[in-house]
């Protein structure tokens, strides 16, 4: 089964488990026993194993399983000049309620606040990337925070009226240094990028949007927004470079933080963004039915993230192929592929699930994808 252009038929989203020797090596890092250059030699190891673990599962597409990253933005978006990054903000209204079955847990996702005008550092994952592309033989994709990251969590107010006086000066920056950085991933032989945005599904759960509205945002709004700066921000890659959008509800440690079908944002999201593909999760009730999908145009490519990363538990090929077939009724199958519904460690923690359940996961998606499209 092979596919020549991403996103291919079997995929998945890009982060997985942390080895105990990388935790390990990370910890003593932030505890000054070791150097950045020894950590960086202990996370070349641990991709080496990463790349080798996907092409013997037989997938096309190879990540590094942003095992140089703490959690899936801040590591990356803190990098830009004018971006200060708030851990554990103080204020009651930030916390965010994760559930995880039948439990909650409370959590005050990172906050970013812009302090200064937005300038490009000079590459970001360029070196990660480069590396990554020399140790595997299949198709190197980067996954990067979604730009709406910098926008969404504070609205205007996390945004300095002296740097930006104007709101359409700080999305003109802001796509510029997503344009900077992209031209630089593209210069590496960069082709297949990834943009993670959980944002697009916190817009469709009522209590998010109401969180939205208190920051003075319009959730209504939000979606054509958010079009205009991701068409901004990605409108000079090279013909060659697919990029795709993850949407998610939030996951952390197999918990996450909305929920609601995709039917508010659906239109917008897949005629008005200008991308090659979305990865949607869609591995439990929390993310609506497949009608949305009706909006889809001909010349999108659809990731049904059918396979849970929040559990153990294992989907059968069956019941896979059966939730193909229902998307298939909106979407013609050749625009449809497989994949998980999320990373498996958005953040080093990691989700409630073992290094040997992730591989059967990465493994029923290929064995069923070849079931499905040959």
């Amino acid at each position: 089964m092979t596919s020549e252009k991403p996103p291919f038929r079997a995929d998945h989203v890009g982060s997985l488990l942390r080895p105990p020797e990388l935790l390990r090596a990370r910890e003593r890092r932030q505890n000054g026993e070791l150097s950045a250059a020894a950590l960086r030699e202990v996370e070349d190891r641990a991709i080496r194993t990463a790349v080798k673990l996907q092409e013997d599962i037989g997938l096309q597409a190879v990540t590094d399983g942003e095992y140089r990253r703490t959690i899936w933005n801040a590591d990356f978006l803190r990098q830009f000049a004018g971006v200060t990054v708030k851990e554990g903000v103080a204020e009651q209204s930030a916390a965010r309620k994760f559930k995880a079955g039948d439990q909650e847990i409370e959590r005050t996702p990172t906050r970013f606040e812009i302090t200064s005008r937005l300038e490009w550092p000079g590459g970001i994952e360029t070196d990660n990337f480069k590396y990554l592309k020399s140790v595997t033989r299949g198709t190197a994709k980067l996954c990067i925070p979604s730009p709406t990251i910098l926008h969404m969590r504070g609205g205007r107010a996390a945004i300095d009226r002296r740097a930006y006086p104007d709101i359409e000066m700080f999305f003109a920056d802001l796509a510029r240094v997503y344009r900077e950085e992209i031209a630089a991933l593209a210069q590496l032989g960069c082709t297949y990028l990834q943009l993670d945005d959980p944002n697009m599904g916190y817009l469709c759960d009522e209590k998010m949007c109401e969180s939205v509205r208190q920051i003075g945002e319009d959730p209504e709004e939000l979606p054509r927004t958010y079009a205009k700066l991701i068409n901004e921000c990605i409108k000079d890659r090279p013909r060659d470079m697919t990029v795709c959008m993850h949407i998610c509800r939030g996951n952390f440690r197999s918990a996450w933080a909305a929920e609601g079908g995709y039917d508010p944002v659906a239109e917008v999201l897949f005629n008005e963004f200008k991308l090659d593909g979305f990865f949607l999760e869609y591995d439990s009730p929390r993310a609506g039915s497949f009608a949305p999908l009706r909006f889809v145009p001909k010349d999108k490519k659809i990731v049904l993230g059918l396979i849970t990363t929040k559990t153990g538990e294992m989907e059968t090929a069956d019941e896979v192929r059966r939730r193909i077939e229902e998307a298939a009724r909106y979407v013609p199958l050749e625009q449809l592929a497989l994949s998980p519904q999320c990373g498996f460690s958005s953040t080093v923690l990691g989700n409630n699930i073992t290094v040997d359940a992730e591989i059967a996961k990465l493994s029923l998606v290929v064995k069923t994808a070849g079931e499905v499209w040959g």
